[in-house]
């Protein structure tokens, strides 16, 4: 039996992922050459530090002396161009990672300036508070977001900011009280924005430097690492980056956490906030085994590989199919996201089940939009992870709101993204 027979999918839906995949071969040699790049670049790191078994093992109580954690900051730091590095289960999530950053980092009438727009949801509100019209459970009033410990916010849309670069108002809102300039690479839940590649966040790095020097620049890296061949510390201007373990980085092994690295000042400066002042980095017990984070990091640039040539594949068979897709399949990309316009409620819903259908664990459900926290509308989660909200895995989400707009993700292998791609193709061609 052929595969598609295997998976009861139409002998016409294979042809037109075949199609697809013959269009997008020089994306796919390319990204593999990425990957072996950064494969090397992540393998020399690992016998600099001269990794060893007994980085493995739980450390318990404070988590004073233990090897394996620095050892595995260490690497982050080679690996991202960082002088220091803060690598922890701790982190929640990877808007939890950046809120820590901005309260380490930030003092009572100083500013953040997004040059990105307006950040997601769930990093607004840590920022700003909720807005009257949220509906979540966090509704009401700032409940100690920045803006109740008096720090301000601005933002300007990146499409404007070099348009606006030699205009007075950019000019003051770079200068002082800003102290920490925001910059978010991937596009977040905002279909009209592109993720930001390295040298994109190179120019705005650069414009911020010649109005401000003292100006800390923080680059959300989620969904970007490893996606090129340099990251934002080393070609983009950065100071800080700081992301998700259970994304890029984490190589679909990690169970939990989050990480930051840059420039040692700041680093010190944040990890008064990730634990106490006067504790910083010191503590920390690493309860878990560590080989997950260690194997992780390590298979992270083919995971990455994995899952952009299924990004590119996917947006050349639902264009084929007609539908409007971003970033296109030969368009530069900045991380690893693929979004689809879709027209309703209803195809959103179509959509998110059939890549439910087509995951390792919990393909028997059905995804309902729901109330998350920190987001002001349901949102649909179609995600049989082994992680749970693994985004480096095989797995699709969106707000539902309109434009209605499915953001796909992830994918530890290209068969699976494929054997996905072809069910959710399976449910739209005739």
């Amino acid at each position: 039996m052929e595969w598609w027979e295997i998976t009861g999918i139409k002998r016409k839906t294979t042809l037109l992922i075949a199609k697809a995949e013959k269009k997008v071969a020089g994306q796919h040699r390319e990204i593999d050459a990425n990957a072996l790049h950064n494969q090397a670049k992540v393998l020399e790191s690992f016998k600099s530090e001269k990794i060893s078994e007994d980085c493995f093992h739980s450390n318990e109580g404070y988590g004073y002396h233990d090897r394996g954690r620095d050892k595995l900051e260490n690497l982050f730091s080679r690996i991202f161009n960082g002088e220091d590095s803060i690598v922890r289960p701790h982190f929640v999530s990877g808007t939890h990672t950046l809120f820590t950053c901005l309260r380490g980092l930030l003092r009572p009438g100083e500013r953040l300036l997004s040059l990105s727009g307006m950040p997601y949801d769930t990093l607004r509100r840590a920022i700003i508070g909720p807005e009257e019209t949220d509906q979540g459970s966090y509704s009401g009033k700032n409940i100690s977001s920045l803006r109740e410990w008096n720090i301000s916010f601005a933002q300007v849309e990146t499409a404007k900011v070099l348009q606006l670069e030699n205009y007075k108002d950019l000019i003051t809102l770079l200068k002082a009280p800003t102290k920490v300039v925001f910059i978010q690479r991937s596009r977040g839940y905002n279909p009209f924005r592109q993720a930001l590649t390295v040298s994109e966040i190179a120019r705005l790095a650069a414009i911020v430097r010649r109005y401000n020097r003292d100006a800390i620049i923080l680059v959300d890296n989620c969904y970007g690492e490893f996606v090129e061949r340099e990251e934002p510390l080393a070609g983009g201007g950065a100071d800080l980056i700081a992301g998700s373990l259970i994304k890029n980085p984490g190589g679909g092994l990690a169970p939990a956490g989050g990480y930051i690295t840059g420039r040692k000042k700041y680093i010190s400066l944040i990890s008064e906030a990730f634990s106490a002042p006067g504790l910083g980095k010191d503590l920390g017990a690493f309860i878990q085994n560590k080989r997950l984070y260690f194997q992780g990091l390590f298979m992270a640039p083919q995971l990455v590989a994995e899952s952009l040539k299924g990004a590119v594949t996917i947006a050349a068979a639902l264009e084929e199919a007609g539908y409007s897709v971003s970033p296109r399949y030969d368009e530069k990309r900045g991380d690893l996201v693929q979004t689809v316009r879709l027209k309703n409620k209803e195809e959103l819903e179509l959509f998110c089940s059939a890549v439910q259908q087509a995951s390792p664990v919990n393909a028997h459900f059905q995804p309902v939009a729901g109330a998350t926290p920190g987001y002001a509308d349901p949102l649909y989660m179609a995600a049989g992870t082994f992680v749970q909200g693994s985004s480096s895995e095989f797995s699709a989400d969106a707000p539902l709101r309109e434009p209605y707009t499915l953001y796909i993700q992830g994918g530890l292998s290209y068969n699976h993204v494929i054997l996905g791609l072809a069910c959710l193709l399976d449910v739209i061609i005739n």
